[in-house]
């Protein structure tokens, strides 16, 4: 898939192959008036759920109507195993940047993390806001890096709530900087091949000894990545890469 990607939520529902569909409203905008596309050129609509179609442009209409040809209707399967990050809430924009570079190398689910050592805090309307900006830039990185099946942005989780996550996942990784309390390098632990690897990444003053305990009292291994400290904004993204690697994902 190298065409453009748009989103139509509907695409199942609506779209025949061989039929025409109208891509309209900030989508059709983006593509008429942004990207200018004109008959004849190729994109691919897809549902951000894995069902994708290769379509080829009809038409241009206005500002934001674009119609093109739909071909043949496809669709992603589940990736297995799936790649999920319980990801500590960072300060500032790094969140996004986070979600965006995770989206980009096959992340499969974010999960926001209040740790007891965040410095930011989701409560409220802004917590309502952080997580629409999470959703929406997993959105447009998946559109970006041409994914048919955008990474889930769930809720964000407690403590209890994340060792929950890991107590029923196929493999559970805390990272950790500390070789002394690793336990062995995410390059060398043993994968499953199917269910869930959850790797929790931790704040930006680390996880705290007592979210270990809960954690690894949960099932969970606790490695390190390399010799060096990341940030809690790239950890993740580093160790998706890793595993994208090894599960034959990247190749």
């Amino acid at each position: 898939m190298t065409a453009a990607v748009f989103l139509a939520p509907r695409l199942a529902e609506e779209a025949v192959p061989g039929g025409v569909f109208v891509l309209d409203g900030p989508e059709g905008r983006h593509a008429v008036s942004v990207k200018r596309l004109r008959p004849g050129e190729e994109i691919v609509l897809s549902d951000g759920e894995g069902r994708w179609a290769p379509c080829v442009v009809t038409a241009a209409e206005g500002k934001d109507r674009l119609s093109v040809e739909v071909g043949e209707l496809r669709e992603e399967p589940v990736p297995s195993p799936r790649l999920v990050v319980v990801q500590a809430l960072p300060k500032g924009d790094r969140g996004e940047l986070a979600v965006e570079t995770m989206t980009e190398t096959g992340v499969d689910a974010i999960v926001p993390w209040q740790a007891a050592r965040c410095v930011t805090q989701w409560r409220g309307d802004r917590g309502a806001k952080s997580l629409a900006k999470w959703r929406a830039t997993a959105r447009e990185a998946g559109k970006q890096s041409r994914r048919p099946r955008f990474p889930e942005v769930a809720e964000a989780v407690s403590t209890k709530e994340a060792a929950a996550l890991l107590a029923r996942a196929a493999l559970a990784v805390v990272l950790h900087e500390d070789a002394g309390t690793a336990s062995a390098p995410l390059a060398t632990l043993p994968l499953p091949d199917e269910g869930d690897i959850v790797l929790v990444v931790g704040p930006e003053g680390g996880v705290a000894p007592e979210e270990i305990t809960t954690f690894t009292a949960a099932g969970a291994h606790v490695c390190r990545l390399g010799p060096s400290v990341l940030r809690t904004s790239t950890a993740g993204t580093a160790a998706v890469s890793l595993l994208s690697g090894r599960t034959g994902r990247w190749g």
